[in-house]
């Protein structure tokens, strides 16, 4: 019998550290208010001493247990936040775990990632060849933030969670997807973390670090191409878009999903939300609210409910997967 790849496992991790909209106003010019009232986030995890990798490692302790280490075939860690430019994120979580078995990489397409990285792993496994593998989306946003820059450094957070994707299905869970990039747009949120001392190389004129954001940009991106994103791909499908349950949008901020609501005429409350918790994780936003939601229990693995996981970010990159949990 031919065997489709299905989600059977989640799990989440968090820096202990919580950091609140009142924490932040002692250390620069903002305010509660100020921060709730366009983003509807009211506090975030920071990350102490914890590293990417240590936050990706302990989603796959959790993702792994009980299991026989040597089954896992391979590791995808979705990341903007590396510790290394080299080795991967993915092949540091590899050692922690002791997956030798496993072959490991990253994936960078930021706030898209795990969208990108579930897209990746799925194919991984319908072609037969691999059985078992770990997908994580972990970033350490802090460790990219200019926290002079209030317009930026009130957004983010830190956090990691992942799932188990194995190929355990007797029918297709993977309904379709719709993955795009464009990086002619790209620079309209960037963040420059290379160290440039590079004797043979002219200076940067870019010298400042941190991340740089164009707000209205990213906004009028995330309303129009993402918006047309999701449209697209239920149109594409409208037997699954008539009995759609859940919307799992990467969580940027409360104004963008209730923008996006709007546009595509679904209604706000099939957008599930964690924002006010977390701020924006990047890579981690998409799983830690699927977590979140199965932890609630308004999603229940196996039940075939149908969602819509939707991604959008630096790149520019942005994409949506169909699927029945």
């Amino acid at each position: 019998m031919h065997l489709y790849p299905q989600i059977t496992r989640v799990a989440k991790y968090l820096p202990s550290n919580i950091v609140t909209n009142d924490d932040l106003s002692n250390i620069m010019d903002t305010s509660d208010e100020w921060i709730t009232s366009r983003t509807g986030i009211k506090e975030r995890r920071i990350s102490q001493q914890e590293s990417t990798a240590d936050l990706a490692t302990q989603v796959g302790l959790k993702l792994i247990e009980g299991i026989e280490i040597e089954t896992i075939d391979f590791i995808i860690v979705a990341t903007m936040t590396g510790d290394y430019g080299t080795p991967s994120t993915a092949c540091l979580v590899q050692s922690n775990l002791g997956a030798d078995q496993a072959f490991s990489l990253d994936v960078n397409a930021a706030c898209s990632g795990f969208v990108f990285a579930l897209s990746t792993a799925e194919k991984f496994l319908s072609s037969g060849k691999y059985q078992r593998g770990l997908v994580i989306g972990a970033e350490t946003m802090s460790t990219m933030l200019n926290w002079e820059d209030r317009s930026t450094a009130v957004l983010f957070g830190d956090g990691a969670a992942g799932v188990l994707l194995e190929n355990t299905s007797k029918e297709p869970r993977f309904i379709d997807e719709l993955l795009r990039s464009d990086g002619t747009r790209g620079m309209a949120l960037f963040a420059k973390k290379n160290l440039n001392n590079n004797p043979f190389k002219s200076a940067d004129k870019e010298t400042s670090e941190g991340m740089k954001m164009d707000g209205k940009k990213i906004f009028d991106f995330a309303l129009r191409d993402v918006s047309k994103n999701i449209i697209e791909l239920l149109e594409k499908n409208p037997d699954f878009s008539k009995e759609l349950d859940y919307c799992l949008a990467h969580q940027a901020n409360s104004r963008i999903l209730e923008a996006i609501s709007k546009k595509t005429k679904i209604a706000n409350q099939k957008f599930l939300s964690n924002v006010h918790f977390y701020g924006n994780t990047s890579a981690a936003s998409v799983p830690l609210l699927l977590v979140d939601e199965i932890e609630k229990g308004t999603l229940v693995l196996g039940s075939h409910q149908k969602v819509i996981m939707t991604g959008y970010g630096a790149g520019l990159t942005w994409g949506s997967i169909l699927l029945k949990l």
